[in-house]
């Protein structure tokens, strides 16, 4: 009965260890929300709103969560001027948004973005512990 007990006490410990080695596991694989930050500037309004509904179904496509930022009213409130125009997306991790910034869906909105809006800065931004 001594061993019976010893091994059920030793199988109870070793499930305890995996789970807690297996949550911390999970925990660290876990990846950040990052945040694309664009500052842009409208050359042509019309064809600015055709194009920014095209990006937004790509970033769409790609995982991204389009915050509906762009052409909406910046105010500045500290430091420098505001842009003309700011545009925020959510990403699953900073990879992601690389990713999207990267791929063909990106590259070929490029002549009918680059006539529509000029990019002043872009930026990726991760969500902190």
């Amino acid at each position: 009965m001594d061993t019976n007990y010893k091994v059920a006490v030793a199988l109870i410990a070793g499930i305890a260890i995996g789970g807690i080695g297996t949550h911390g596991l999970n925990a660290q694989a876990k990846s950040k929300k990052a945040y694309t930050v664009s500052e842009l500037e409208t050359l042509d309004a019309k064809a600015a709103a055709n194009v920014a509904g095209r990006i937004a179904q790509a970033q769409k496509s790609a995982g991204g969560h389009n915050f509906r930022t762009g052409g909406g009213k910046v105010t500045s409130m500290d430091g420098p001027a505001a842009p003309q125009r700011v545009a925020i997306t959510e990403w699953d991790s900073v990879e992601k948004a690389q990713a999207f910034f990267k791929s063909k869906a990106w590259t070929d909105l490029a002549p009918d973005r680059d006539k529509a809006i000029k990019t002043i800065r872009r930026y990726v931004v991760e969500e902190r512990d």
